[in-house]
């Protein structure tokens, strides 16, 4: 009997040593029914009625997912209830939703914080697949006059993203701390919340759509607590040429050493789309589809611990390493400014099928070096550079190095989709102050290119050998001087 029991033992370690060091993650890009657009409140029973629609199709996909052997399955921002409501209208969506740490499992106790059909039926969804299961609902909170914070009708209404274990126990909950414009719903809560949970496979941490490009909570999560993946509930615009869903957050899963798990809304309409499994060393798998209206799961199997892996060391690089040594040139190029996506950059056209270009903007110099299969006549590339506030609102602080393509000088404001030039290399490093850098490479058709580039110690982001055989769309390096952020932050209150 020893030897049977001996053996046992030897294979339950190494099925479960497996199981830590991989899991299986799923996330669905759901195609939501929204509220009828006229903004006057309805009854919470009609409220429910729309919400269970959602649910109805949400559920289909976890079930999905679990009989794929997924771990996890992460659904979209607003992909039950609340897209584009007014304050008035959104109430009858909304729940109370308690802390975690109350021990509440809704499937078991659903009367125990009042009515929360939502919660209620999430929970029994992942218990019933014995699933991790994370979702995005309004939560509603009372407050009093003692509060100088409370607005006027006397709640807080937060966007929240909760997560529940395989058992249906709610484990995590997060309220949005950066509101895109026009979210007025919704409130902020008054410091960035840091939710995380603990799983057999790695350490997860919650953020919300836009808190993506700023500090809090982002940033921390992976800096200070150690996450490992990180639960990406979004509503996304696909802004090109570089805040397109897929390309902006893989680029940062890979920039950060961390797992992303992007889900989107999908809506073809708003050009909402793009969502995927991402990790340092892996692009992918996503959906992408501006042409179809319909939902997709995607499904994937990840490390638990990519911190851990070889191939994951873009926050060992030195982004303004290789830049830094080269001597400014004399500009032989000439240098014209054109508005790419809200910002004025410094800009210069290619004009041979192969050379250097250096473009300064500021304090930040961009360097490429590059070769194409072809120089096209029907087809124009520029390289910029571009230091500073983005936007018109001026929230977030950028330093941009970016090869584009453009149809010609006349459409710098019309970002294309497609492209027909092919490189056979290229090499694009800048002088960033910025430690936090997010590499992004797009082919023609919005595409990720997945082993196609790579990004060197010294700052360099580098094509690979198989490059020549897709047209490239773009190259870029988008660093955000979160610092900088900071110091206007700090001045703004003392003035």
């Amino acid at each position: 009997m020893t030897f049977p029991i001996f053996l046992f033992y030897i294979v339950s370690c190494v099925y479960f040593g497996y199981a830590e060091e991989k899991f299986i993650a799923a996330v669905y890009e759901h195609v939501p029914f929204f509220p009828n657009s006229i903004q006057a409140p309805v009854l919470q029973e009609e409220a429910l009625s729309l919400m269970n629609k959602n649910l109805d199709v949400l559920e289909t996909a976890v079930i999905r997912a679990a009989q794929k052997k997924a771990h996890i399955i992460v659904t979209p921002e607003y992909a039950i209830c609340c897209f584009g409501l007014s304050r008035e209208a959104v109430y009858p969506y909304l729940e109370d939703i308690p802390e975690p740490a109350v021990n509440w499992t809704p499937c078991n106790d659903p009367q125990r914080f009042g009515r929360t059909p939502v919660q209620n039926r999430l929970s029994c969804m992942a218990k019933k697949s014995h699933i991790y299961l994370v979702a995005n609902l309004g939560d509603k909170k009372q407050c009093n006059s003692s509060d100088s914070r409370c607005p006027e009708d006397g709640h807080y209404f937060y966007d929240t993203t909760i997560a529940f274990d395989p058992e249906g126990k709610l484990i995590a909950r997060y309220h949005k701390y950066h509101l895109f414009f026009g979210e007025v719903q919704f409130n902020v809560p008054e410091e960035p919340e840091i939710s995380t949970f603990n799983t057999p496979f790695g350490k997860f941490g919650i953020f919300i759509c836009y808190d993506i490009l700023f500090y809090n909570p982002a940033v921390p999560l992976v800096s200070q607590h150690n996450v490992d993946t990180i639960i990406f509930t979004t509503a996304w615009f696909n802004l090109l040429p570089h805040y397109s869903a897929i390309q902006f957050h893989s680029a940062w899963a890979m920039s950060m050493r961390t797992n992303l798990l992007s889900s989107n809304i999908h809506n073809t309409s708003l050009g909402m789309t793009g969502s995927g499994v991402f990790s340092p060393d892996k692009l992918g798998p996503y959906y992408y589809n501006k042409d179809l209206d319909e939902g997709q799961l995607v499904i994937s199997e990840l490390r638990s611990h990519p911190r851990h892996s070889a191939s994951a060391n873009c926050s060992l690089v030195s982004w303004n390493l290789f830049a830094s040594k080269i001597s400014k040139p004399p500009f032989k190029n000439k240098v014209f400014k054109g508005k790419v996506f809200l910002d004025v950059f410094n800009l210069t056209e290619l004009k041979g099928s192969n050379g250097n270009v250096t473009v300064c903007h500021n304090n930040l110099c961009c360097y490429l070096s590059y070769s194409m299969l072809e120089k096209r006549n029907d087809e124009v590339y520029v390289f910029g550079a571009y230091d500073g506030w983005h936007g018109p609102h001026q929230v977030f602080y950028v330093e941009v190095c970016t090869l584009l393509k453009y149809n010609s000088l006349e459409t710098i404001a019309e970002a294309p989709e497609t492209a027909l030039t092919k490189f056979e290399s290229f090499s694009v490093s800048g002088t960033f102050n910025s430690s936090h850098v997010f590499p992004e490479v797009l082919l023609s058709g919005v595409k990720l290119a997945p082993e196609l580039f790579e990004v060197l110690n010294d700052g360099r982001l580098v094509s690979n050998a198989n490059i020549s055989s897709h047209a490239l769309l773009s190259v870029t390096l988008l660093g955000r001087n979160y610092k900088k952020d900071q110091e206007d932050l700090n001045v703004s209150l003392l003035s």
